[in-house]
């Protein structure tokens, strides 16, 4: 099979969109599948190729406030000059939105079928970003965008429910995969806790980016529970004013390699406060590492987290519920070691292997659509 991979985010960001491409385009390497990658310009500079697939990089600036949002400038018509050129069987769009958009239309206009990866929930970010008028222009833009596509794959039942109540149709459901060998209970560290626990506290961990929309601050409201400290793993524009606002905090900054698995399972809960998130592989990674999640009842955690077994969900908003779970869990040692052995028995199963085999069956039957409707 021969894959066009045409993505919103790619190295040197490191994000849900880029770790999902790559763990995608090593699947397809595997496999034997060839695939071509079309990515946005970086100012640091993108690699010319990855597993051994070209990369194409495609015009970009940042978009203004949000830095790791890249808007492509190219027309559609260099799209179709590559896609003539590759032949791909099947384009693939992650996230797309600007560079995504461009390409659908090609692939359209080519009569290519293509598989839309709906990740991030950008329409909702224009009102905490202080532009809510846009939300509506924007929930406009994502539903044109995703009707060009042969199918659509939504990482969670409430994002799906969001595109099918938007009049998106041929919408299926595609999660993600997760290391549960990189991320296992195995990696808790002692040396990790006496450096950040040095008086035995417990650890209560985030991991994240450190923007408005993942509602860090909302951790303030956890701050004097006796005996706890809070880590936060992550970069982003508000690290120097989540630094005041939770001055208890440890930050730590972006974690990589070891480090982060390490840190992860050191933890003795998992909180994301965010309500804006489609998937959170965040969570998923706590949950492989043995430690239960608290997080809204609101997108992607309601697929991950079962409330009473592997975690806690409180209504979005509610954060005297979010303080009275993670007190639960933090206060009952033979409840939260029940929580941990659950939560990694719920995971272990979706490994990156069976996902993206799973991605590929979708290719497949994309494919077999687009036959149909040509032929009609």
């Amino acid at each position: 099979m021969r894959v066009a991979v045409v993505t919103e985010s790619f190295l040197p960001q490191i994000n849900g969109v880029t770790h999902s491409v790559m763990r995608v385009l090593e699947h397809l390497q595997r496999e034997g599948h060839d695939a071509l990658v079309i990515a946005p310009s970086h100012s640091q500079g993108v690699p010319k190729e990855y597993v051994g697939f070209p990369v194409i990089t495609m015009p970009s600036f940042a978009l203004p406030g949000y830095a790791d949002v890249r808007v492509g400038t190219t027309g559609q018509w260099r799209f179709e000059r590559i896609f003539s050129n590759f032949q791909p069987d099947v384009v693939h769009l992650a996230a797309p939105f600007t560079i995504g958009e461009r390409a659908g239309v090609a692939a359209d206009r080519l009569g290519l079928p293509s598989v839309a990866i709906y990740q991030t929930e950008v329409p909702s970010y224009a009102a905490r970003y202080g532009v809510p008028q846009a939300t509506p222009l924007l929930w406009k833009w994502i539903r044109n965008i995703h009707q060009l596509a042969t199918m659509t794959l939504a990482p969670s039942t409430y994002a799906r429910k969001q595109l099918v109540d938007l009049g998106v149709q041929r919408v299926g459901l595609w999660g993600r995969g997760v290391d549960s060998t990189r991320f296992h209970p195995d990696k808790r560290s002692e040396e990790f806790r006496a450096e950040h626990a040095p008086n035995g506290e417990r650890l209560i961990g985030y991991v994240g980016r450190l923007a408005t929309e993942k509602q860090v601050d909302d951790l303030e409201v956890l701050a004097d529970l006796p005996g706890t400290r809070t880590v936060i793993i992550g970069k982003g524009p508000r690290r120097e004013e989540l630094e005041r606002i939770l001055p208890h905090a440890v930050f730590l900054g972006q974690q990589t390699g070891e480090d982060l698995p390490i840190a992860l399972a050191s933890c003795d809960v998992f909180v994301h406060p965010g309500e804006l998130e489609t998937f959170c592989q965040s969570i998923q990674e706590a949950l492989a590492s043995g430690v239960p999640a608290v997080a809204p009842a609101r997108g992607g955690p309601i697929d991950l987290i079962d409330p009473s077994h592997t975690g806690w969900l409180y209504a979005p908003g509610d954060l005297a519920g979010m303080r009275g779970f993670v007190r639960d869990l933090l206060g009952d040692d033979r409840k939260r070691a029940t929580f941990s052995r659950r939560a990694r028995e719920a995971v272990e199963h979706r490994t990156w292997e069976f996902m993206c085999s799973q991605l590929v069956d979708y290719y497949e039957e994309a494919i077999e659509a687009n036959n149909v409707i040509r032929v009609a």
